[in-house]
């Protein structure tokens, strides 16, 4: 299998991929044509079909597909141009080959991130850590494998286990730096801080928002499991379930980027900022990743709104 991150501009390809979106949209001169997302484990690619002939047969989003395409550049980056499809056939693909994974230990990475309920001295916290991730009928089955976004980062298998790790393991670092920090309730809801993507993105290959996730979202669907699950546990403070519940609303940081509230205490703050700090890196870490480019440019990220630069140097 020829995949995504090894296609170089001018050649032509016959391949299988996942179509992960599908547009008809209209040229200049009112000439429809279809522009698609396709994937396999390594990345994701930009493809248009510019001629709408009996070759491009009928497809969906999130159908495996057959294409015979040439290789292109546009904006620095590798491009499709599609010249035949036709949906793929049982026995033609691989569907591991089409899903995007940790290339770390998922199991190592899941156990290490459990270990941090055994130093929990709360024994509420310690409770409800260990009703979720123990006892919750999706959470403790599918956490470890769950992504932890539908594109922006860690979109991939394995990818919410690793960003919860990656997080936690900040605030357990931050916790003691700062007078007034109670480390129990920061490590607890850094490890719950994302626990509602497992309701608000549905599994691979679609990894794509459920109705659940379109509708209410994941900080609302983790605000909710966390006062769920602490009305099971007798005698749970209340008010250590609204500091909790309140640390899940604001980790987004900001009203304009999806908190109903803004960090008001100082774990809510810390949490909000590791949150943010391995969101970011990771995404230039797989800008940097994914890049085949000569020079030490990569490109520009629109997310973070800046060029990227690899950091070498001339000795």
């Amino acid at each position: 299998m020829k995949y995504i991150n090894e296609l170089h501009e001018g050649e032509n390809i016959v391949e299988h991929y996942l179509c992960k979106s599908r547009q008809s949209l209209k040229s200049r001169n009112g000439k429809t044509y279809l522009s698609l997302k396709l994937q396999d484990k390594t990345g994701m690619v930009d493809a248009k079909v510019w001629d709408m002939n009996k070759e491009i047969q009928s497809f969906s989003e999130n159908d495996f597909i057959k294409i015979e395409a040439f290789v292109t550049t546009f904006n620095n980056e590798i491009q499709l141009n599609v010249k035949r499809i036709r949906r793929s056939q049982e026995g033609e693909y691989d569907p591991a080959d089409f899903i995007p994974s940790t290339d770390k230990d998922i199991d190592k990475l899941f156990d290490m991130l459990m270990d941090y309920i055994k130093t929990i001295e709360n024994v509420h916290i310690k409770k409800l850590l260990e009703k979720i991730f123990f006892e919750h009928p999706v959470v403790s089955k599918e956490f470890k494998y769950h992504s932890a976004a539908k594109n922006m980062h860690h979109s991939f298998r394995g990818g919410l286990v690793e960003h919860t790790l990656s997080v936690t393991q900040i605030c357990d670092f931050m916790a003691p730096r700062y007078a007034f920090v109670k480390r129990d309730i920061l490590v607890c809801c850094a490890m719950l801080h994302d626990v509602g993507k497992m309701m608000e993105l549905s599994d691979f290959p679609e990894n794509d928002y459920t109705d659940e996730g379109q509708l209410l979202g994941h900080i609302f669907i983790g605000t909710e499991l966390i006062k769920d699950t602490a009305a099971q546990i007798p005698g749970f403070p209340r008010e250590l379930e609204l500091l909790l519940m309140h640390c899940i609303l604001s980790h987004h940081g900001e009203l304009e980027y999806g908190s109903p509230k803004v960090p008001e205490t100082i774990e809510a703050f810390i949490l909000h900022c590791a949150d943010n700090m391995d969101a970011k890196v990771k995404m230039i870490e797989e800008m940097l990743s994914a890049d085949s480019t000569p020079g030490r440019w990569v490109g520009y990220n629109r997310m973070l709104q800046r060029n990227i630069r690899r950091s070498e140097f001339e000795k």
